[in-house]
């Protein structure tokens, strides 16, 4: 039998979530809890639609010819995948026989067997980190930030294709010395394509309201071009690749 994973939404033909076209699944589930989080409905893994795998690949093989053209793929994204390793596990599998480009966005937190099972399915990793100080990281996200380093530490044994993600948040991400630690830390792995700066915004704060969740952050503005401009200047001073949304 097919397996079945828990599906939030699928978008058809995405074009930020990895290179070309991509055909991006929102996975149920997650076991951070970001207080930026613009998918707090992808939170409870018990959530959302179940599908199996080979009603996915239906889905998929119809948008292969853009993918080709565009040099895109699928994408899953969250919620955490990685919740579901073993579902995107046999995805990636199938997309792969299908000649497809895979890659997973996952914070890094479930770092175990099955992730590194996934893996040798996966194509491109956008890891999000969402910042070097353990102490804030845990502040932000409510859990410890060493299974996301140690995952990328892997990564990087691997050389697996990784774009890091890193949302710029004034008053709770933006401070000069995170940047800077983070790009010391990334500085040494030669397997990190681009370093994604991500303005902070408010576009899912209705949802936060609707599911009956405080939202810390309805007084933060969003960061001025000034801002992201000095955060991605520190960056490249570690000679890596940065840009913006």
């Amino acid at each position: 039998m097919s397996v079945t994973g828990r599906i939030h939404s699928i978008e058809t033909c995405g074009t930020v979530d990895g290179p070309g076209i991509r055909f991006v699944i929102f996975m149920q589930g997650c076991p951070l809890r970001c207080k930026y989080c613009h998918n707090p409905d992808t939170w409870k893994l018990g959530d959302g639609q179940e599908k199996t795998v080979d009603e996915l690949i239906s889905e998929i093989k119809k948008y292969k010819s853009y993918m080709k053209f565009s040099g895109g793929g699928v994408t899953v994204t969250g919620g955490e995948p990685l919740l579901q390793g073993k579902f995107i596990k046999e995805l990636f599998k199938r997309c792969k026989e299908e000649g497809i480009h895979t890659a997973v966005d996952t914070s890094g937190y479930l770092f175990n067997d099955t992730t590194k099972e996934v893996l040798d399915y996966t194509d491109l990793v956008l890891l999000d980190i969402k910042c070097y100080d353990s102490k804030r990281y845990k502040h932000i996200t409510g859990v410890e930030l060493e299974p996301t380093l140690k995952f990328m530490d892997y990564l990087g044994k691997l050389n697996k294709p990784v774009w890091i993600r890193y949302v710029l948040v004034p008053g709770l991400s933006d401070n000069e010395d995170y940047v800077k630690n983070l790009s010391i830390y990334l500085s040494k792995f030669s397997n990190i394509e681009k370093i994604e700066i991500l303005p902070f915004h408010k576009m899912g704060e209705f949802k936060w309201k609707e599911l009956g969740y405080d939202y810390e952050l309805s007084d933060t503005k969003e960061p001025t071009k000034e801002d992201v401009i000095k955060a991605m200047s520190i960056i490249k001073e570690h000679n890596m690749n940065v840009v913006t949304s």
